[in-house]
């Protein structure tokens, strides 16, 4: 039986973080990658989202003496090929061992204190697991009365088509994060649109300094340490309007309205009866871990998250698991650091050998 050392599962920019440390300690390692092509997430995001909207992607790991090789900030290309075409350079240049398509089902114990990935008709055995599969495959929208009944165009931020198909459709977007006030400045230029949230938006008037973003990473990190679902960085920091998004706020597009109640075939109604026309609704109502395949191992607290270690990767129930690109390090710089973190967990179950998921606690 062939057995790794370790296998990565995900090929975005927390999987080639920890794949690049891993193969820097000598770790036999696999990455495997649901998608066809290099780039994670960033490949399916919308044409109009520039490396300058998103203010560039933190470098990836480099040997000491490389050039740093990643898009810069005030790049104009689409993020969606910026960021693929310099993860996949990443790929080449570092030879690491990404096999890709392959999405996996589940991961269970398997003999000896070994893993065992499935994958279709596909299984590797594995010592340790680093789990870099992010959200992007785990869409929430928020159940509503009525939602099926609607008879307007409905999208989730993954499949955003471009302001263009709103064109003349009065539009709800719903979501209190930086993806809805992203979409609301494009769309809000071609047709009315109304803006709804659960909570009141919290706005940043202060600069994102260093200090203000690890005050929020510390914040996330103590959740996922006691084991609560991650929340994410940008709901502890509060939002911004970009000079992109002026124009929209000129327009009120950030007027915002409390949640609706339900929705019917022609809009939407609040609970006081009131009642809003709509023909399309935006769900930037964000995402959820992407741990599905994780569940024969049973990693779940009670709270409904996974609880990881100080280091803020090792989940605590099952030292043998990794987790990059959850909680505090979904984020790019985030990740880089997780992946680092992540090969020393590695290391260290490794060496603690067939026993350590029973050393957890």
């Amino acid at each position: 039986m062939d057995i790794y050392d370790s296998v990565v599962l995900g090929a975005g920019q927390a999987g080639l973080s920890a794949s690049f440390h891993l193969a820097r300690r000598g770790v036999r390692h696999l990455v495997l990658d649901a998608d066809e092509a290099p780039g994670g997430a960033w490949q399916h995001r919308w044409d109009s989202l520039s490396m300058a909207d998103v203010h560039g992607v933190h470098e990836l790991p480099q040997a000491p003496g490389e050039q740093e090789a990643r898009p810069p900030a005030r790049d104009e290309r689409p993020a969606n090929r910026a960021v693929p075409a310099y993860f996949a350079d990443y790929e080449r240049h570092h030879d690491l061992p990404v096999l890709r398509p392959v999405r996996v089902d589940r991961v269970t114990d398997g003999p000896d204190g070994l893993l065992t990935v499935h994958a279709g008709a596909r299984s590797l055995t594995t010592r340790t697991l680093v789990n870099a599969t992010g959200t992007w495959s785990q869409p929430y929208v928020p159940a509503y009365p009525g939602a099926r009944d609607f008879d307007g165009l409905q999208v989730h931020t993954r499949d955003y088509p471009g302001a263009e198909a709103f064109r003349g459709l009065r539009t709800v977007v719903v979501g209190g994060g930086a993806s809805a006030v992203q979409l609301l400045g494009e769309v809000a230029l071609v047709t009315e649109t109304l803006w709804v949230t659960r909570r009141e938006p919290v706005w940043r008037t202060d600069d994102f300094t260093p200090e203000v973003g690890r005050a929020a990473v510390a914040l996330v990190e103590d959740r996922v340490r006691r084991g609560l679902p991650p929340a994410s960085v940008v709901g502890v920091t509060g939002l911004a309007l970009r000079e992109q998004e002026r124009a929209a706020a000129a327009l009120g597009a950030y007027d915002r309205q409390p949640m609706f109640a339900s929705m019917e075939p022609g809009g939407v109604r609040w609970a006081d009866g009131r009642f809003e026309a709509a023909q399309a609704v935006v769900w930037a109502t964000g995402f959820r871990p992407a741990v599905r395949h994780l569940a024969p191992l049973r990693l779940r607290s009670p709270e409904g998250g996974i609880r990881l270690d100080h280091h803020g990767t090792t989940a605590v129930d099952d030292p043998r698991v990794q987790l990059v690109g959850y909680g505090p390090s979904a984020s790019t710089v985030g990740a880089n650091r997780a992946g680092r973190h992540a090969a020393l967990g590695v290391l260290r179950a490794l060496a603690a050998g067939p026993d350590a998921a029973d050393q957890a606690g």
